[in-house]
C-alpha cells in the first residue's frame, strides 16, 4: 500500500510492531523524550506530507503523560500536512467517567473527546469501550470494536462443557448475552453488586443457575481485580464446578495479580489491548492478541473498504 505510514507512541511497542508485521509496513521512526521539567518532545523522522498516517497508541499506564504525548504527536503531524490522522487506541482513558453520578463532577470522557477532535484526529478505533454511549461524544467517526468473539474462539478451543455466561454486574450483561449467542446460547446468571466506592463493591445477590456448570465470567476491564475476583468466588460458592474469567483490558493495578492468582478461576482469558508485563503473566492466563484484527482494520480503512465485512467472523457459523 503507497501513501500509508503506522506511528508507535511509547504506550505498547510489542503490539505496533505485532501490527507492522502484520500488514508488512515498517513503523515510521520518532523521537519521543522527556525534558528535565516532565515536559513530552515529539518528531517525526521522515516526510508524512499527504500521507494517511495511523497512530497506534493504548492508554493504561502513566495515562496522563501518554494522552499528552498523543496530543503533542498529532499536533506535530498536523503541521506537517498529513492527509488524514487515525488514532488506533485500544483501551481509551477515562472511558468510565462517562457521566456524573454525584454533583460537581466533571464528565472526563467527553473532556477527552474534545482534546482528541480539536486536536486534529479524523478517526479513532478502539475496543470494548465502558460505555458506548461514549461514541455519541466525538465528532469524528468512531469504530468501536468487541473482544468476545476472541473469547468465545478460545472457550471453544478448550471445550468447555455445560457453560453458563455470567455478567459480573448489571452493565455487562450486553456482552453477556453477545457472548452466549456465540457459545449456542448458553444460559446466563447475573451478579447484583453495590458499589460503595471506587474500586470497592461487595456482591448482592446472584441470579440464575451455575451449580454444577463451567462459569464464565465476561467484563471489559480488570483494574485492581476486586470485583472480578469476588465474582469468581460467589459462583464457585453457588456450585460452579469450574469458573473462567474473560476480560479485555487488563490494567492489573495494585494487588490484582495476587487476587487473580488466588481466586476460585481456574483460567483467565485477556486480551492484549494494554501490555502485560511478564512479572505479571500467571499461568492461569492465556493472552490473546489484537494484531490481526488491528491490521486488517488498518488495510480496510485506508483502502476506503467497508468494516461491516470484516465482522461477519463474529457469526457462531465462523467460530466452530
Amino acid at each position: 500500500m503507497n501513501g500509508i505510514q503506522l506511528i508507535a507512541g511509547s504506550s505498547h511497542p510489542k503490539l505496533a510492531q505485532k501490527i507492522s508485521q502484520k500488514i508488512k509496513i515498517p513503523l515510521t521512526p520518532v523521537t519521543i523524550k522527556k525534558f528535565a521539567n516532565g515536559e513530552t518532545y515529539v518528531r517525526i523522522e521522515r516526510k508524512v506530507r499527504g500521507d494517511d498516517i495511523f497512530i497506534i497508541q493504548t492508554m493504561a499506564e502513566t495515562v496522563n503523560d501518554i494522552l499528552m504525548e498523543t496530543l503533542i504527536m498529532v499536533d506535530a503531524l498536523k503541521r506537517s500536512s498529513v492527509r488524514r490522522i487515525n488514532l488506533i487506541c485500544p483501551q481509551l482513558c477515562y472511558s468510565r467517567q462517562d457521566r456524573r453520578t454525584r454533583s460537581h463532577e466533571p464528565i472526563t470522557a467527553k473532556l477527552v473527546a474534545n482534546l482528541f477532535t480539536k486536536a486534529g484526529v479524523d478517526r479513532i478505533v478502539t475496543i470494548d469501550l465502558h460505555a458506548d454511549q461514549i461514541q455519541g461524544f466525538y465528532d469524528i467517526p468512531v469504530d468501536h470494536l468487541v473482544g468476545y468473539p476472541f473469547m468465545a474462539k478460545e472457550i471453544i478451543r478448550e471445550k468447555f462443557k455445560d457453560i453458563v455466561v455470567v455478567s459480573p454486574d448489571i452493565g455487562a450483561v450486553k456482552k453477556a448475552n453477545k457472548l452466549s449467542e456465540l457459545l449456542g446460547a448458553a444460559p446466563i446468571a447475573i451478579i447484583d453488586k453495590v458499589r460503595h466506592e471506587h474500586n470497592k463493591c461487595e456482591v448482592a445477590h446472584l441470579v440464575g443457575e451455575v451449580r454444577g456448570k463451567t462459569a464464565v465470567l465476561i467484563d471489559d476491564i480488570i483494574d485492581t481485580a476486586g470485583s472480578i475476583s469476588e465474582a469468581a468466588n460467589t459462583v464457585k460458592e453457588f456450585g460452579a464446578k469450574d469458573v473462567v474469567i474473560c476480560a479485555t483490558h487488563a490494567l492489573l493495578n495494585g494487588e490484582a495479580v495476587k487476587r487473580l492468582q488466588e481466586c476460585s478461576a481456574t483460567k483467565v482469558i485477556l486480551l492484549d489491548s494494554v501490555p502485560i508485563p511478564k512479572e505479571k503473566k500467571i499461568k492461569k492466563m492465556t493472552v490473546i492478541s489484537l494484531a490481526p484484527l488491528f491490521a486488517k482494520i488498518i488495510h480496510r480503512i485506508h483502502t476506503e473498504r467497508s468494516l461491516g465485512e470484516l465482522f461477519k467472523w463474529e457469526e457462531k457459523s465462523k467460530l466452530l
